[in-house]
């Protein structure tokens, strides 16, 4: 039986970073699935961090955590978004990782006694990890994004990498620079010089771009297009235009439009190919014709840097929101809410009675972390839909603790491990981690069981008896209190078979009141919105 010929698209980034590569390499995954082909998709991140759990969100936003319990750029968020795909930790290396193979490898003799240098043997180790992942996923075409931008010493072993592999199998790679073409005020006129330099620092490297998509507030013209071909090398038809739209899904049809993946297909030696988007036509029509408007206040503590606000720290969350308020004929608008200018000014909290719907999101740590205490009692009592995922979840069971069964002092052992009233402690299975400083990769992560509760608000939604979600956390509701809570109106209605766990509480009499231990957001997708979301985003338009 003949070896399949796998192809490889490298998407790399110029002038600056959050340029738009995760998004142009999952539109790119999207339209070779709409052709028909295998696509998986591999994230290369320049950090030594061995995994992105240990990363500040504020500095690069999200962690998302995939089935087999990686902790990963969220950029793999997108990926399996677009892909509607579950990937796992195959699709997702950093430079860390590398290293810390290369270097087990050393130590267990692999290499027979030689030594062992950067080049080329950190490159090959990068090598065998995206063919492993293309053969694991039997894949037709990977789409892999080198974190970072070109010029930088940090990606410059990944960028070695896609160097050899063009070397040795020219016909099966193809590169793509996707830069920014700034329109300064003062000039009115797009510029292609930082893209020029751009292309040239990727040339320093030893490749050339096949392709330039090129980022901009506006289309990119024929003056401008011609120009980029003339200086970057690239033939006129592949530079591609990729102006601001009002919603990421419309770029796989914006590269469509311009025959990007069959100018891929051609570079790669493949022959051209009609591509089936009428999902992702009939997704942009609903999003256009969405009319009635949803506000949704997101609280939580991961939004400020310096004068700036990262969402991105969320963006599993809102896109979740996005997916559901679509499917309802909503358009959703978020604003988000920093719980710590409740501390210093309670009575703001009420303006939260202004929305339709609260979701209250993960994180760690004591800071802002009574700020959102006060905004779910404001929930809770003003009967406005809740939404509480993971810190979310045991928060709104420290809020009802309080409030509600009079314990006052009742808090996370995270935050007060003195308290008396441990409504949420750490997994005794966790403990030991702490004690030795044992953090990373070391969280109760991944895919569990759930079983629901008949008759339950989420046994509704879900439509099924048990389900599997994702989890990132080393705390949980303390089962000494679960009697107490659930009697007195706090329902426990979702538990870990296997272990007893809580997963999911439900408030009585309430038109939409849900904390769940894991995080179901990071399954929702564009096409097949999760169930919770859909089910909050129903309760949040009803309340108007």
């Amino acid at each position: 039986m003949a070896k399949k010929q796998r192809k490889y698209i490298f998407v790399v980034g110029g002038v600056l970073s959050g340029v738009g590569k995760g998004v142009a390499t999952a539109s790119l995954g999207a339209i070779f699935s709409a052709k028909g082909f295998r696509v998986t998709a591999l994230k290369a991140d320049p950090y030594i961090n061995v995994d992105a759990g240990t990363m500040n969100p504020i500095e690069h936003g999200e962690v998302f955590v995939t089935d087999d319990g990686d902790e990963t750029d969220q950029d793999i968020g997108n990926y399996e978004r677009f892909l509607n795909a579950d990937l796992g930790s195959v699709n997702y290396m950093t430079t860390g990782r590398v290293y810390l193979s290369v270097i087990e490898d050393e130590r267990s003799m692999k290499y027979k006694g030689r030594c062992v240098q950067v080049v080329p043997d950190v490159p090959n180790e990068i090598i065998r990890r995206i063919e492993e992942a293309a053969q694991k996923r039997d894949a037709d075409i990977t789409t892999i994004e080198i974190g970072g931008t070109v010029g930088e010493y940090e990606n410059i072993l990944f960028l070695e990498a896609v160097r050899m592999m063009k070397l040795k199998s020219p016909g099966d790679v193809a590169v793509v620079l996707v830069s920014y073409l700034p329109v300064p005020s003062h000039l009115g006129e797009m510029k292609t010089k930082p893209t020029q330099h751009a292309s040239r620092a990727l040339n320093s490297a030893g490749i050339a771009a096949d392709i330039i998509i090129a980022r901009g507030p506006s289309e990119l013209d024929r003056p401008r297009r011609e120009k980029l071909a003339i200086f970057c090398g690239v033939r006129p038809e592949n530079c591609i235009s990729a102006p601001d739209v009002a919603s990421i899904y419309e770029v796989p049809l914006k590269f469509e439009e311009q025959e990007t993946g069959n100018n891929l297909l051609k570079i790669l030696g493949l022959k051209r190919r009609s591509s089936n988007l009428k999902q992702w036509q009939d997704l942009v029509k609903k999003i256009h014709s969405a009319e009635k408007q949803v506000n949704i206040a997101v609280v939580g503590k991961y939004f400020g840097t310096g004068k700036y606000t990262l969402s991105d720290s969320y963006i599993s969350v809102i896109e979740a929101v996005k997916h559901a308020a679509w499917h309802h004929g909503a358009k959703p608008v978020m604003d988000w809410i920093d719980s710590e200018a409740y501390e210093s000014n309670s009575e703001l909290v009420h303006d939260l009675s202004a929305y339709s719907g609260i979701i209250v999101p993960g994180g760690f740590g004591h800071r802002g972390v009574e700020g959102i205490i006060q905004a779910i009692r404001l929930a809770r009592e003003k009967k406005i839909p809740y939404f509480g995922l993971c810190y979310g979840m045991q928060l709104a069971s420290i809020e009802f603790a309080r409030n509600v069964l009079g314990k006052h002092q009742a808090n996370t052992v995270e935050i007060d491990p003195k308290t008396p009233y441990p409504i949420i402690h750490i997994n005794p299975r966790q403990a030991k981690n702490v004690r030795e400083n044992r953090y990373g990769g070391t969280m109760r992560l991944g895919a569990y069981d759930c079983a629901l509760k008949k008759g339950s608000w989420t046994r509704k939604a879900y439509g099924s008896d048990k389900i599997s979600e994702r989890h990132r956390h080393r705390y949980e509701f303390n089962n000494e209190y679960r009697e107490m809570v659930d009697h007195a109106g706090l329902r426990i209605v979702g538990v870990n078979p296997e272990t007893d766990l809580v997963e999911i509480v439900e408030l009585k009499d309430h038109p939409f009141f849900v904390g769940t231990q894991f995080h179901p957001e990071f399954k929702s997708r564009p096409m097949n919105p999760h169930p919770l979301f859909l089910a909050f985003v129903h309760a949040a338009m009803k309340r108007g």
